[in-house]
């Protein structure tokens, strides 16, 4: 009889194509598709990032006031805009305004959200509802894990922050991946665990960076590139210098209500890759989680429930 790990690796396979019926997107992710271009500067970056944070209100303002809101000068908000695909801040305004108005209700929820700890946990049912509505088409996903589930060794990235998160990924594709190594020290050390992954075969590198970004992901990610490894990049933002490094990225929210941020959506995007990953090679799979059973079962691993 297979293990219930096993069961459910060969119950939850992915299926690709659209599913499910899409609904509407949420205000952010609206703006973070329409923000999405691979070479906007910092300076236009942090136009995008306050228009972001701030849409209710920036949506209304003059191109005086949101410049000085960010502190940049009035022709960068205008070549934001182009940058962007408008013709000019008058389209762009008219676009969040747009976008703002109509979600005066997810406003209004807002407004009556109980405590700070409701809060919170509102908030990151808004990422899962983002979340879900990235996966209505599979696709991106399956072809990332099957890429990462070929690349052996396959080198798992998080620095600081994004220690958690890598540990947990890296810990659960041992069970279905011969090869699979951690580097959660930066500077040197992610250099030479990076450099000897490319020279033993590996073709890919899953990296993480949560907030605070830490200058050494975006040095680790550079080395990673300039070695020949490709980059799959699970972050909260789809903008940033980490992000125009990295092949491909997955954009996932963060909680920052408290004080310390909380990883709903990265956590269940780790899960979707993991499963892609299971997917790519399920004889492979069962294989090694059915030996994996048998020396937990030897040495005692776990607790009878």
């Amino acid at each position: 009889m297979p293990s219930p790990q096993q069961a459910r690796a060969q119950a939850s396979a992915i299926t690709s194509g659209r599913s499910a019926p899409e609904t509407a997107a949420s205000p952010t992710s609206r703006l973070r598709m329409l923000f999405d271009r691979p070479r906007l500067s910092p300076g236009q970056r942090r136009i995008a990032q306050y228009l972001i944070e701030h849409l209710h209100e920036a949506a209304f303002l003059s191109i005086t006031d949101l410049a000085d809101r960010v502190g940049v000068s009035q022709p960068s908000v205008t070549r934001f805009a182009s940058a962007v695909g408008f013709s000019g801040y008058p389209a762009l305004r008219e676009q969040l305004q747009s976008i703002a108005l109509g979600s005066r209700g997810t406003v209004a929820a807002e407004e009556n959200r109980g405590n700070e700890l409701q809060a919170a946990v509102d908030a990151e049912i808004e990422n899962l509802e983002n979340l879900r509505r990235d996966f209505a088409d599979a696709d991106r996903v399956i072809d990332v894990g099957r890429k990462l589930a070929a690349s052996a060794p396959l080198t798992v990235l998080g620095l600081r922050i994004s220690v958690s998160l890598a540990e947990y990924f890296a810990y659960a594709a041992r069970r279905v991946h011969p090869d699979v190594r951690l580097v959660t020290r930066g500077g040197t050390v992610a250099y030479d665990a990076l450099l000897q992954s490319r020279e033993a075969g590996g073709t890919w590198v899953l990296a993480f960076s949560m907030p605070r970004h830490a200058h050494e992901t975006l040095g680790a990610v550079r080395v990673a590139r300039g070695a020949g490894l490709k980059v799959a990049l699970i972050t909260d933002l789809a903008l940033g210098p980490v992000v125009d490094e990295a092949d491909v990225t997955f954009a996932t929210g963060t909680g920052s209500r408290l004080v310390f941020d909380s990883y709903a959506a990265p956590g269940v995007m780790c899960a979707a890759l993991l499963q892609a990953m299971t997917d790519a090679d399920p004889e492979r799979t069962q294989a090694r989680l059915e030996e994996y059973e048998q020396v937990a079962d030897q040495h005692h691993f776990f607790l009878r429930d």
